[in-house]
C-alpha cells in the first residue's frame, strides 16, 4: 500500500499505462493471427496484412512497448513464412 501521495499517483499513472500496453500488446497479436489466416486462405492479401503487422511493431518498439529486438525478430520470422507463398506464385 501506498504511503505517500506521490506513491499513490504512481500507482494510479503505472496501472493506466499497463493496461494501454496490454491492449496494445493484444491488437499486434490479433494482427499476426489475421496474417497467418491470410497466408492459408489468401497468399495474395497476405503481403498487405505483413504491412500492418510490421508498422503495428515498430510502433510499439518506438514507444518501447515490445523491445526492438522483439519487433525485429517478429518481422523477419512473419517475412520467412511469407517467401514460399510468394516463391510459389
Amino acid at each position: 500500500m501506498a504511503h505517500t501521495s506521490s506513491a499513490e499517483k504512481r500507482l494510479r499513472q503505472t496501472e493506466k499505462r499497463r493496461l494501454h500496453n496490454r491492449g496494445v500488446k493484444k491488437a499486434i497479436k490479433g494482427e499476426i493471427k489475421k496474417f497467418l489466416a491470410a497466408l492459408k486462405d489468401a497468399p495474395a492479401t497476405a503481403a498487405d496484412a505483413l504491412k500492418a503487422v510490421a508498422k503495428q511493431l515498430d510502433k510499439a518498439a518506438a514507444r518501447r512497448i515490445v523491445h526492438p529486438n522483439l519487433a525485429a525478430r517478429k518481422k523477419s520470422q512473419l517475412a520467412r513464412k511469407l517467401r514460399p507463398q510468394a516463391a510459389g506464385k
